[in-house]
Formats: structure tokens, C-alpha cells, sequence
């Protein structure tokens, strides 16, 4: 496995720092569009970085774990919303469209068959996970399987901006008992309304987690507590992460279960953070916290709360600001302006 390097360079960090300063503005004065324009020229190490064709992939699985009422939403939602996104009738097609950005749909393993589609990659490992609550949700082979699949779809893809998505019912559950399991937070900080559950599901959801985190207490250790309470989309995620962070890409995190698959992908490699751009603090109760044990900071506060790769479609234009201004705005030495005079 090919190793993903930190991306600090302190002699690029200083040029970037320089010739981010230099340009016709006040210091800093560009805020987080700058953090933005080092950090992606860090990613792609040099003071003139590009942004080329930029794709999100939409990772869609069920999970077992339905079978315990944690979702608002009956499970055939999931495949329901994979044809709608093969329609182009989803948030994602229309901000995905918008902005340029290639969308690709992927069966990690719906329960459902759909045939073959031009527009759907099948790389489906079982009909959806098991029942974590009784028993782990997929075997070790499955979840290396899933992982390597997000591997080979990050290798087709010829840009160097990737964005994530997700559709699975239930994947609310899944991604708390992955943040409980890796950041010791506890079950009632983890757990939210996912589609729109009451008060009263909201609970139950908890007591569900509480119940399988007791039957599965031995297992700590990353790719373990991915297998045992993850998704196949999830898995699917977390290969597809760290094939692209060795890439050299930008990846384009979006909400909770997105960000629960990078909570794996980093305790697997640490400096796959340093690739990440957080598009957006998800309105799911957890989210937060789960940013806060990864000490990042989201670029956006939108109340988002959907998935598909929805803030990872919006925060691209800022990315494309950063890059532009980086590269295209004057210098106060080529446009003949006075900087501010030393105090």
C-alpha cells in the first residue's frame, strides 16, 4: 500500500505564505479563501495550483441494522433514491450540474437489484450489511472488499478534486457507533434525528448503539470497528480516501457518515487530513463534536443535513475562488499599489 505524505513543506509553506501576502489586499484580509489557496497548493505542493475535473462519487448502501426501527424512513428509500439520482432529480444532480462538477453513482451494496445501467457502477458486495446489533454488519472480506472497490474507482477518475457523497437508510446509525467506537464521545453525543426521528427514535436509536457497542466491546482497532458497524458504502468511502489522498487530490468531505468514514481513513493513515476540506458542519446532532475530535475546522455553516454530497457540491466554487485568486489576482508590486507603510 502506497504510503500518503504529510503535505508540510516549510520552504513551499513560506513561498505560498508570500505570495499569498504579496497580492492587493489587506494581510489575511481574504480569510479562510486563503487557508483554502495554501492548503490545496500544499496538496499539489507548488505556488500555482489547478483545479481539473473535479467528479463526486455517491456511495449507496443499506445497512442491517434497520431491522431494529432506527430509521424514520422505510429501507427501500435507499434504491428509491439511487433511481432518483440516475434521473437526475436529486439536490446533488442540480449543484453537481451547476458547478461542473462529474457525479458518479455507485451500488456499495443496496438491497436491490438493478440491472444493468449506464449510469450506475456496480460494485455491489452483498444486498446490504447484517444486523449489527446481533452480529457484526460484514466479514473482514467484505470490508476489505468494499474498500478496495472505492480504491479501483478512485484510479478510473483522471481529475484531482473528489468529492463524497452517501445514500443509505440507516447510515446515521452506523456512522455514531463508528464515532462512539474511535473517539471514546459518548453514545447520546453521537446519536441524532438522522431523517426525522422523534424524541421518543431518537432514544431508541441510542439504546440500540449502547446495546451493540456491549456485544461488540473488544474491538478497538480501526478496520475492525469498520467491519463490525459500518456500511458497505462506508468501507467503499474509506478505500476510496486514501487511494486519492496518495493521488495528491483534494477531497471534498461532506457531512456526518462522510466524515465518519474519514474518522477510519485516519486513524488507518493521520496525514490523509491534511487532503481533506470539510465542506460544511451538518445540522445531524454529532457533527460538530465529530469535527472537533478531528481539530478541523468546516468552511461552511449552512444547516445541511441531507448527504449526497450536497456541501461538497456547494463549497467547490470556494475552492475555484481560492485557486483563481492565488493565481490570477495582482501583486502590489505589478499593479503600482502602495502597500500599508511600517509602523
Amino acid at each position: 500500500m502506497t504510503t500518503i505524505f504529510s503535505t508540510s513543506n516549510l520552504s513551499l509553506e513560506a513561498e505560498l505564505a508570500a505570495a499569498i501576502n504579496n497580492k492587493t489586499k489587506p494581510l489575511g484580509s481574504l480569510g479562510r479563501l486563503e487557508q483554502l489557496a495554501a492548503q490545496i497548493g500544499l496538496i499539489q505542493q507548488t505556488t500555482k495550483p489547478v483545479l481539473q475535473a473535479p467528479a463526486i462519487i455517491i456511495f449507496a448502501g443499506d445497512h442491517g441494522v434497520v431491522a431494529e426501527g432506527v430509521s424514520a424512513f422505510p429501507q427501500d428509500v435507499t434504491w428509491q433514491m439511487v433511481e432518483n439520482f440516475l434521473a437526475d432529480g436529486a439536490a446533488i444532480n442540480v449543484f453537481a450540474r451547476q458547478n461542473g462538477i462529474a457525479l458518479h453513482i455507485v451500488d456499495a451494496g443496496v438491497n436491490h437489484e438493478f440491472g444493468t445501467r449506464e449510469k450506475l457502477q456496480n460494485k455491489k458486495v452483498a444486498n446490504g450489511t447484517r444486523n449489527f446489533a446481533q452480529e457484526p454488519a460484514m466479514t473482514s472480506e467484505q470490508c476489505q472488499a468494499a474498500m478496495q472497490n472505492g480504491r479501483d474507482l478512485v484510479a478510473s477518475l483522471a481529475g484531482n478534486v473528489l468529492g463524497f457523497g452517501e445514500m443509505g437508510i440507516g447510515n446515521t446509525t452506523a456512522a455514531a457507533a463508528i464515532m462512539h467506537k474511535l473517539t471514546g464521545i459518548a453514545v447520546a453525543d453521537c446519536v441524532g434525528a438522522g431523517t426525522g426521528l422523534s424524541k421518543e427514535g431518537i432514544s431508541h436509536k441510542q439504546a440500540v448503539i449502547e446495546k451493540a457497542v456491549a456485544l461488540h466491546a473488544g474491538i478497538h482497532k480501526p478496520e475492525e470497528v469498520l467491519a463490525t458497524f459500518g456500511g458497505f458504502e462506508i468501507a467503499s468511502m474509506v478505500g476510496a480516501m486514501l487511494a486519492a489522498a496518495e493521488r495528491r487530490m483534494v477531497l471534498l468531505i461532506d457531512g456526518f457518515i462522510v466524515t465518519s468514514a474519514v474518522l477510519v481513513a485516519a486513524k488507518i493513515e493521520p496525514a490523509i487530513l491534511d487532503y481533506c476540506v470539510f465542506s460544511h458542519q451538518s445540522d445531524e446532532s454529532g457533527h460538530a463534536r465529530m469535527l472537533q475530535a478531528l481539530q478541523v475546522k468546516p468552511v461552511l455553516q449552512l444547516d445541511l443535513r441531507l448527504g449526497e454530497g450536497t456541501g461538497a457540491a456547494l463549497v467547490y466554487p470556494m475552492l475555484l475562488a481560492a485557486v483563481n485568486f492565488l493565481n490570477q489576482m495582482a501583486t502590489f508590486a505589478s499593479a503600482q499599489v502602495s502597500e500599508k507603510s511600517s509602523d
